[in-house]
């Protein structure tokens, strides 16, 4: 049963990433619009995402749970050593769904409006920052659960040049991907190409940050390069990735947007596989050379049995529901 957990665990950071990113990916194109169209831009991303947004956050509450009751070594260790970008990380969660909330269903539309516009695009930002941060601290080899003062402890363990350049990577895939998602619903030619533009400098933010990132773990002794060329797995996901990006900007210019999600959702689960594989089944790499297996620090049989059986039959009444919930919100034009 413990694979079972494992692979929820597994699905649930890439939904989170591929769909609550694309979510945050919406603030971020908004963020990078210019003011005059910004008004077209939101309304938009309004319909795109709507009451089906929220929704996208179960996937992290599920992360959070399987790491809580079957990983307890591993969900201590971040929430003491990575609590400052956490608590960050949630603070931008609970101010965007706010701003989101009172700019849409404020009974009285003020200046306030302004103040809610500007929380949400910039929560938008700093969430996704702060969740990359945190992906980039448990592979940095910064954890240093020996630290004898406050500062290496809690601050050096994700404030590095790894984890930011990871972060910016992240905030520049989450545009990417919403901008890709918005293409398809634009029901103007003029509106389509404007988020087309977006998806080529999101896209271009991507590569750059990318490189930023292999820099840093060259600088920083992550082993990034051969987790992601040295083995079978990580070099074809990363040929996979470039052929379908490749692929995805062909149908774009050919004007056929329909399969493009789909596309663009499968190149980031192959850069997420380039990057995750070879180091599998460790999740945090700490200072003195060590690492926190999923294996080595699984909770007992029978608190494991039970979670798996729990996500299964979860699983089994909750996705369909969710699946309903998605189609009905993309018919609801038609």
């Amino acid at each position: 049963m413990e694979y079972v957990v494992i692979t929820f665990l597994c699905l649930a950071i890439l939904l989170y990433f591929l769909l609550g990113g694309a979510d945050f990916g919406a603030g971020i194109i908004e963020l990078f619009t210019s003011s005059k169209n910004r008004s077209k831009t939101r309304n938009t991303m309004y319909h795109a995402i709507g009451p089906v947004w929220e929704a996208n956050h179960m996937w992290l509450i599920i992360t959070i749970v399987i790491l809580f009751v079957a990983f307890p070594t591993i969900y201590t260790t971040m929430s003491v050593y990575l609590h400052i970008p956490l608590a960050i990380m949630l603070i931008g969660i609970i101010a965007r769904g706010t701003a989101f909330v009172f700019r849409h269903y404020d009974a009285v539309k003020d200046q306030m409006q302004e103040v809610y516009n500007k929380v949400f695009i910039y929560s938008s930002f700093i969430t996704p920052l702060f969740l990359g941060i945190i992906a980039g601290s448990v592979l940095s080899g910064q954890i240093n659960t020996q630290a004898s003062n406050f500062v290496d402890a809690y601050i050096f363990s994700w404030l590095n040049w790894f984890s930011i350049a990871v972060g910016l990577f992240t905030v520049a895939l989450c545009g990417f991907l919403a901008a890709i998602y918005l293409i398809g619903e634009c029901k103007v030619e003029a509106d389509k190409k404007r988020f087309i533009k977006k998806a080529e400098f999101m896209n271009i933010g991507a590569v750059v940050c990318g490189a930023l990132v292999f820099i840093a773990a060259g600088n920083e002794d992550v082993p990034l390069v051969s987790w992601v060329f040295q083995n079978q797995v990580g070099l074809v996901a990363v040929i996979l990735a470039s052929l379908s990006l490749i692929l995805l900007w062909y149908l774009l210019l050919k004007g056929k947007t329909k399969v493009l999600r789909i596309l663009a959702g499968f190149q980031v689960t192959m850069i997420l596989l380039a990057i995750s594989y070879a180091h599998f089944p460790n999740f945090i790499r700490l200072k003195n050379g060590d690492a926190i297996s999923l294996f080595g620090s699984i909770a007992p049989i029978k608190t494991v049995d039970s979670l798996g059986w729990a996500l299964v039959l979860g699983s089994v009444l909750i996705l369909p529901f969710l699946g309903y919930l998605f189609y009905k919100f993309q018919q609801k034009e038609e």
